[in-house]
């Protein structure tokens, strides 16, 4: 199929993974009313037509935690991205070093750090749970340090994993004894490139973050259960400061839906947040980001940088995000959908979308830098 938009890589991606991988990255908890709420609340979100600007050049570049990029998104963390294709985390970081925006390597990465650090020039992000081992949190973020991590993304909204049902349904978590397997093994069958790119050819299948933790001959069924037994439901505010004492570089907090964390946040001293509902895999139910993004902009104002996550699927809704007080945006199914679909160069081509996408729309609102995005770019009539 011929990809002109970025959400046609959903389909592509569809079609070429197993369905428990699929819907791994498509799906969200209980009933999935938050995951639709990101998407439904930021295409609600209405600009500002203006005419007769003078919009003939145009500057997408913005500076995030000391360091310039071309355009103001990060590839947020996606955990498994690694099963997508083979070595999946480090095709996508190739694509993002060369389109020089950063990648925010998750914990739960198939490819380790050091793995997806050797192929990039500028440093990439890490993202953090909080587990019950501090020792090895400590050895994690001297792992970040070493392989050049100097911004890192504290994920704070899971004490506790939520109800993904169609996790469930699709065999990701699968059902005892050989039923179980044999159902997922079907599944791989039915998608013969899979098997042959990935399931044979890029191994190791492990999650090489925490390999050490898990042994040599870990499956999945190790990682839900390693995740039960290791987060940590007894975390508070309390518990940055051995962040803090173990880590010298920026430091985010993912996951604030609310004004008042959002200000508790600037009290401990983190550089930024995230407004995240976890792409809608947490709590379900709750509001989207789009909506908890102006008021919390609101309450921080200058005093911490502020990005977003949650139903962004395109140029025209990292626009929308910068309109509604961002400073930049986390992608996070975007780019699983286009790793899926096109490997590497896949996730090149959804940023260069991204970026045409993001011209058009600034070019029509008369916008011709992110700093002229705000309030007088939305249409509230």
């Amino acid at each position: 199929m011929r990809i002109a938009s970025p959400l046609d890589y959903r389909e592509r991606a569809r079609r070429r993974l197993p369905r428990f991988l699929f819907d791994y990255i498509d799906g969200g908890a209980y009933a999935e009313v938050t995951l639709r709420r990101n998407i439904e609340d930021l295409e609600a979100v209405a600009l500002r037509q203006r005419v007769l600007r003078d919009v003939s050049k145009i500057d997408l570049s913005t500076e995030l935690f000391g360091r310039r990029q071309s355009l103001p998104v990060v590839l947020g963390p996606v955990g498994l991205s690694g099963l997508s294709v083979r070595r999946g985390e480090v095709q996508a970081a190739r694509a993002a070093d060369r389109a020089d925006v950063p990648m925010c390597l998750s914990t739960m990465s198939v490819c380790s750090l050091d793995e997806v650090a050797a192929v990039v020039s500028a440093p990439l992000w890490f993202q953090l749970y909080m587990t019950r081992d501090r020792g090895f949190m400590r050895d994690l973020l001297a792992r970040a340090r070493d392989a050049r991590c100097r911004t890192l993304v504290v994920t704070v909204d899971l004490p506790v994993a939520g109800a993904r049902y169609r996790d469930v349904r699709s065999g990701l978590v699968p059902s005892p004894g050989l039923a179980g397997r044999v159902a997922r093994w079907a599944q791989i069958a039915s998608r013969p490139g899979w098997a042959w790119d990935v399931g044979l050819h890029g191994r190791p299948h492990q999650l090489g973050n925490i390999a050490p933790m898990l042994g040599r001959d870990s499956g999945l069924e190790d990682f839900f259960g390693w995740i039960g037994a290791n987060f940590d439901p007894s975390v508070t505010w309390k518990d940055l400061d051995f962040i803090r004492a173990n880590w010298d570089g920026a430091l985010v907090l993912k996951g604030v839906l609310d004004p008042d964390d959002a200000r508790e946040a600037v009290r401990v001293g983190a550089d930024g947040i995230v407004v995240s509902n976890h792409g809608g895999r947490q709590l379900d139910g709750v509001v989207s980001s789009a909506r908890a993004l102006p008021v919390i902009a609101e309450a921080v104002g200058d005093r911490m940088t502020v990005l977003v996550d949650g139903g962004v699927r395109s140029g025209l809704d990292v626009v929308r995000m910068l309109a509604l007080g961002a400073k930049g945006v986390l992608l996070g199914r975007a780019w699983a959908y286009a790793l899926a679909g096109g490997g590497q160069a896949g996730v090149a081509h959804l940023l260069k979308l991204i970026e045409a996408e993001m011209r058009v729309a600034m070019a029509l609102t008369g916008a011709t830098r992110l700093a002229d995005l705000g309030e007088a770019c939305l249409d509230r009539t």
